[in-house]
């Protein structure tokens, strides 16, 4: 019966077996009785069951006759209305194949289940399905083959403790936001100098790494504001100097800590070329500045109040962000996780399809990027098992913290959330949901991972580094 082959049974490992009853029922015809060692669990390693299930022959002979029965309308024999056929002139022209394997399909579609609630398994993946060779006063019996989430012993999880950085806002802080708005509201004129730091010329560039394009490295007819700390090293200073109607390849290098791990610690090449340099005229600091930008009845002072509120805001959720990402590294490196194979396996090919995606938006073909790395598509996968792993561990973490705390997502998580895409895409709420209704339980999964992490966060035990003291400003002459 095709639904039931598979490939034979992986032996080895650590091995318990748990009996369990599935179903009751009289004693059947072959002297057994089905209310007897129903199913087996055993324990093939810490992320991987087989599962050994008795099916009754009750529930099987009842299958059988409604398998029968679907079937028989549907065929026509002379002598007989549709329906009304019996079971022997049936089968003797059909043969009995067809309603077996309804009948067991049927069978171990409720019984695979039940055992996987009793033993309380979360599987991760599609079982391997096998049908026992019959033996002599035994009940027909499936064995079923299945990756599941392994058991974790949670350690501590509350009540870390975590060094985060200041998130006081100084005076300076202040005035440096002031002043970026003074430049947001200025005008910018022609200048007809080469460009200096500072400045803001109109530009064309695209950036190559070993010759090749990436996403993100190429613009045309930009406006840029040449400020060494808004760039990677070497861009900035590389366009200063430049003239209007100049072409020269900028060299740079991204950081060894660059958020995109694909360009982190390269050095890359952009091809720029000036069209114009501006610069800003920018308006006066004072009260009608900032009833300018912040409304009627806004003074400067009480806009600088409102800027250091916000600022504090802005450090404590920065703050916040890079805590959340310290206390997983803590929890990942505190607790043994087994990592069932499939779901490696599976985030393996997620990162990879990411990154063929990423290099073909980018307008390279992945097999001209391959022969460009020296790698085959065997090695970039190895190359994400690291990474993979650690997803899977993590989220195997928080998927148990949140069960242990009970930790849930409500229809009002749901709701707020699908509000706050509605709003993001500018689509109606019923257009989001629709969208996402094959894909509703990932949205429920990543509500509940924000919460566990929330809750996390909430019961550390934060505490802030001392900031380095304001130098005093210097003395007027």
């Amino acid at each position: 019966m095709s639904p039931l082959n598979g490939p034979g049974v992986r032996a080895g490992g650590p091995s318990g077996a748990v009996t369990l009853s599935l179903s009751k029922g009289p004693i059947s015809k072959k002297g057994y009785r089905a209310d007897v060692s129903a199913a087996t669990v055993k324990h093939l390693d810490p992320t991987q069951v087989e599962l050994e299930i008795s099916i009754d022959p009750s529930e099987l002979a009842s299958e059988q006759d409604r398998a029968f029965r679907d079937l028989s309308r549907n065929v026509r024999i002379r002598g007989f209305r549709p329906g009304k056929v019996p079971r022997k002139i049936f089968e003797a022209q059909y043969g009995s194949a067809q309603i077996q394997e309804r009948a067991m399909e049927a069978v171990v579609g409720k019984a695979y289940p039940r055992a996987l609630e009793e033993n309380d398994l979360d599987p991760v993946d599609a079982p391997q399905m096998e049908l026992l060779p019959e033996e002599e006063g035994q009940p027909v019996r499936v064995r079923a083959t299945v990756s599941v989430r392994p058991h974790i012993e949670l350690g501590t999880y509350k009540g870390i403790e975590l060094t985060g950085a200041s998130t006081a806002v100084t005076d300076d802080d202040v005035e440096n936001t002031l002043a970026e708005l003074r430049k947001e509201q200025g005008a910018l004129v022609p200048a007809d100098r080469p460009v200096a730091i500072g400045d803001v010329p109109t530009i064309d560039y695209e950036g190559k790494i070993d010759g090749v394009p990436f996403e993100g490295g190429k613009a045309e007819n930009q406006p840029t504001e040449i400020l060494e700390d808004r760039f990677i090293p070497g861009f900035a200073s590389g366009i200063a100097g430049m003239s209007a109607g100049e072409t020269k390849d900028v060299e740079a290098r991204f950081p060894a800590d660059y958020s995109n791990a694909e360009l982190a610690g390269k050095t890359a090449v952009f091809t720029v070329t000036v069209h114009e340099n501006k610069v800003a005229e920018l308006p006066e600091l004072d009260d009608e500045f900032a009833a300018r930008l912040a409304g009627p009845g806004t003074t400067l002072d009480s806009l600088r109040d409102d800027l250091r509120t916000r600022l504090e805001a802005n450090a404590r959720a920065r703050q916040r962000r890079e805590l959340s990402g310290e206390l997983m590294e803590r929890l990942l490196a505190t607790h043994e996780i087994a990592l069932p194979a499939v779901m490696v396996d599976r985030e393996i090919e997620s990162l990879y399809e990411e990154s063929k995606s990423y290099i073909e938006r980018a307008g390279v073909e992945w097999a001209d990027y391959l022969e460009k790395q020296g790698k085959s598509d065997d090695e970039v996968r190895a190359s994400f098992r690291e990474d993979a792993e650690k997803r899977v561990k993590g989220s195997l973490l928080v998927e148990a913290i949140a069960k242990a705390e009970n930790i849930q997502a409500t229809n009002a998580d749901v709701e707020a959330e699908l509000a706050e895409l509605s709003r993001q895409y500018g689509r109606p709420r019923e257009d989001i949901l629709q969208m996402l209704r094959s894909n509703i339980n990932a949205l429920v999964d990543g509500i509940v991972r924000t919460k566990t992490l929330e809750f996390l966060m909430d019961h550390a035990k934060i505490t802030e580094a001392v900031a380095a003291p304001e130098s005093p400003a210097p003395e007027s002459t």
